[in-house]
């Protein structure tokens, strides 16, 4: 028996449009509710959420059998991490500020067995083999490995070409805010020549057959980075959700005098 098929793997190649939400509640029980509600893929978000391998893997387990598949951004692209998240069942990796094709090369090669890779493979104490359940995990788990990067500074767009040319990089993930404030705007998206730079660089990422990916809130830019060719796009944030969803309903009941 086979790893298991990693369908927003598969479902990233067809170009087809793919909805997202940020999960970062650090939490099993708000993510399997997020999980109900439709969206092709959700990111446990270990960056700036506070997520550790405990949380995360508890989410990974209540997403298992659901519809939304289970992106994991780390802090880091450290291969230890990278093993022990992979090893817990995540297949699909989300791994911030890559600048460089050699650090691209190094990240494919740790989600990866040998000989394409360095990954450790104790996986019959893992979930990902389902507890040595899965005979043939080792030999065909590293074709269901999904590594999207993020480029999100000018040294990342400068090294963008060579990025791309890596195999084993399945998608691109601009990151507006950080983009923006290296480009000296305080995180400000908005400003002319980013929002210039992410458009050339959605069209660079797709142009080279790769997945294009990015986060927006609000509806106008939602579908200005959509037409601009991002095709796995977050549109919401979980805890901004809540956040936002309680403020209104505060504001209506004492605004009703």
């Amino acid at each position: 028996m086979p790893a298991p098929t990693n369908r927003f793997k598969t479902a990233l190649t067809s170009g087809d449009l793919l909805l997202g939400c940020w999960a970062g509640f650090a939490d099993p029980y708000a993510t399997e509710i997020l999980g109900t509600a439709g969206y092709d893929w959700l990111v446990i978000d270990g960056e700036h959420a506070p997520n550790d391998l405990r949380s995360i893997s508890a989410q990974l387990a209540v997403l298992r059998s659901g519809a939304s598949h289970p992106v994991v951004r780390l802090p880091m692209g450290e291969t230890w991490l990278i093993k022990q998240v992979l090893d817990a069942g995540a297949q699909t990796l989300l791994i911030p500020m890559v600048e460089s094709a050699d650090q691209a090369r190094d990240l494919v090669r740790a989600m990866r067995y040998p000989p394409q890779g360095i990954r450790g493979s104790g996986a019959a104490l893992a979930r990902a083999s389902h507890y040595a359940d899965i005979p043939d995990y080792i030999a065909t788990a590293n074709d269901q490995m999904c590594l999207l990067v993020q480029v999100e500074t000018r040294a990342g767009l400068d090294a963008l070409e060579d990025i791309l040319a890596v195999e084993g990089v399945d998608g691109v993930f601009i990151g507006p805010s950080d983009l923006a404030a290296d480009m000296g705007h305080q995180g400000d998206a908005a400003q002319p020549e980013v929002a210039e730079a992410i458009k050339e660089a959605l069209s660079r990422i797709r142009a080279a057959d790769r997945a294009a990916g990015i986060l927006a809130l609000d509806e106008d830019t939602i579908r200005r980075y959509r037409d601009w060719g991002a095709n796995f796009l977050a549109v919401g944030i979980d805890v901004v959700m809540l956040a936002q969803t309680a403020r209104q309903t505060l504001a209506k009941w004492r605004g009703d005098d």
